[in-house]
């Protein structure tokens, strides 16, 4: 089996170290080395280009940022960004998702070498995730699995149906994972001011996701937010769930109002995207469109199958376009999409459900 080459970035040498412990300690991985800023790391990595680099934002000599923009532009790589959590440092991590980086595993400024031990299986998926990426994905639109039971969205409500036979209102319901920063921005800057509510599920750290929605905010025409508990799904509003809450869309007579909720990780996720689907496929049946983007996983799949079975249209982000056609690739199988579309054939796909067409 060919092992994963890993170079880590990060200025603190504690966190080089149970890095390098724990990624090592997994057969599938080799780290070929670890630097303390950017500028150490293109000197190590003109002798050998890693397969994954796992990279702090906050350096000295180069930021992460500025590190990972000029890695896109020369040789596009996967690259897993590994940050402190904290306000500021959400909107600085956006800006590198935005710029091409897989996915974000975050570490707290207290406890921080326990934490990077105790989630030593968060950060090896998330490696291995990043290795499966499409490198041309990346470049052109430039998660930590925790441990658990994999549990259903029956763990936060029944399956089941009391959706009305036809409204006036019509919803559209993403997921989307790995990869999914940078789909969404494609999908949602394409929009008109005019077009169907939006709920969306971006599996994504807590207190990450409120950074993400206001940056999308100020790039797109339509308004994209982080969900509140009671807010009205409109037309041209976009909501986003919270990072670590699980999102619901209800009904209140024909008007559609979203619900924010705690419990248990679904599909080992929270917010997980099955809890919306099923959320969406109970209250608004046929009057929904429901479309699964690139992730790695099945989350999604059978929520999007129980909107398909209650007369939802469906769409599936084809292979090609995907950074890990995982989750398509779930919802497919079990034959819960009608129709893949490339990423740039979604936000038209969008606009022609919310035309009636």
């Amino acid at each position: 089996m060919t092992q994963i080459k890993v170079l880590i970035v990060d200025d603190s040498a504690v966190v080089r170290q149970v890095l390098t412990a724990n990624l090592s300690k997994d057969p599938g991985i080799q780290v070929i080395g670890a630097a303390s800023d950017p500028v150490f790391a293109m000197v190590r990595m003109q002798t050998q280009w890693p397969d994954v680099i796992v990279l702090d934002v906050e350096m000295p000599r180069m930021d992460g940022i500025t590190f990972l923009k000029h890695l896109m532009s020369v040789r596009p790589t996967p690259v897993v960004i590994c940050s402190t959590l904290t306000e500021k440092g959400a909107e600085t991590t956006m800006q590198a998702m935005a710029a091409g980086a897989v996915s974000i595993v975050t570490k707290p400024k207290v406890g921080l070498q326990q934490f990077l031990k105790d989630d030593s299986e968060g950060l090896v998926a998330a490696v291995k995730a990043a290795a499966r990426a499409n490198l041309r994905r990346l470049a052109a639109t430039a998660a930590a699995v925790p441990v658990q039971a994999k549990l259903t969205a029956d763990a936060i409500l029944p399956a089941g149906s009391h959706a009305m036979a036809e409204t006036t209102d019509r919803v559209v319901a993403i997921g989307t994972s790995t990869g999914g920063t940078q789909a969404l921005e494609v999908v949602l800057t394409a929009l008109p001011r005019v077009c169907p509510g939006i709920v969306i599920v971006q599996h994504m750290p807590e207190k990450f996701t409120g950074a993400f929605a206001d940056r999308l905010n100020n790039l797109c025409r339509i308004e994209v937010r982080e969900a509140v508990n009671g807010d009205r799904l409109l037309p041209g509003r976009a909501l986003i769930a919270q990072g670590g809450r699980h999102m619901l869309l209800k009904r209140s007579g024909a008007q559609y109002h979203v619900e924010i909720v705690d419990g248990p990780p679904v599909t080992r996720h929270r917010p997980s995207v099955d809890v919306l689907f099923r959320s969406v496929a109970k209250c608004a049946g046929k009057n929904a469109l429901g479309i699964i983007m690139t992730g790695m996983g099945d989350d999604g799949a059978r929520g999007l199958k129980e909107m398909y079975d209650m007369g939802a249209r469906t769409v599936g982000q084809d292979e090609d376009s995907c950074v890990v056609y995982g989750m398509p690739k779930e919802a497919a199988k079990l034959g819960a999409v009608h129709r893949e579309l490339p990423l740039d054939r979604i936000a038209y796909e969008i606009v022609a459900y919310g035309c009636g067409r």
